[in-house]
């Protein structure tokens, strides 16, 4: 089965919050303004398989949402990433950054380019945002950036 990867707009916003709301993900900061900062990978027939987002700042980008339906393959994956990564320049950014409490997860990143850094590193602007400030109150979080 063929897997599409493609920019979220205003008519995916309801299915996109149900999905991720059934991924126990939270969907603040996801509204019709934040929307084309969102990547979904969807099957042939349209059904969301996956999506990834970003909370977009000046030059800095908080990776957030990444979900991918069980049996996804991991090409599937680096593929939305990649894609992310053709958003970010395209939106003048400088850099991405992303959070996991799942150490199991580093090798993964960092395969794909990403460094750990401290949490001290992180843009000073990513505080006016409510949900990285709700990332940083998770004590396990690791946080990596990736340079474009």
């Amino acid at each position: 089965m063929q897997a599409l990867i493609r920019k979220a707009n205003q008519e995916d916003l309801e299915n996109l919050q149900a999905f991720l709301t059934i991924a126990n993900l939270g969907t603040d900061g996801l509204t019709a303004e934040t929307i084309d900062y969102f990547l979904l990978l969807e099957n042939e027939d349209g059904t969301i398989r996956g999506s990834l987002g970003m909370e977009a700042f000046e030059e800095h980008g908080m990776l957030r949402s990444l979900v991918v339906s069980p049996g996804q393959a991991d090409k599937e994956i680096f593929m939305l990433f990649d894609q992310m990564v053709k958003l970010a320049k395209e939106k003048g950014m400088k850099s991405l950054f992303l959070a996991t409490n799942k150490s199991v997860a580093l090798p993964f990143f960092e395969l794909m380019g990403f460094q750990k850094i401290e949490r001290e590193a992180l843009p000073t602007e990513f505080s006016t945002s409510e949900h990285i400030r709700q990332v940083l109150n998770v004590d396990n979080s690791l946080f990596l950036k990736f340079s474009l």
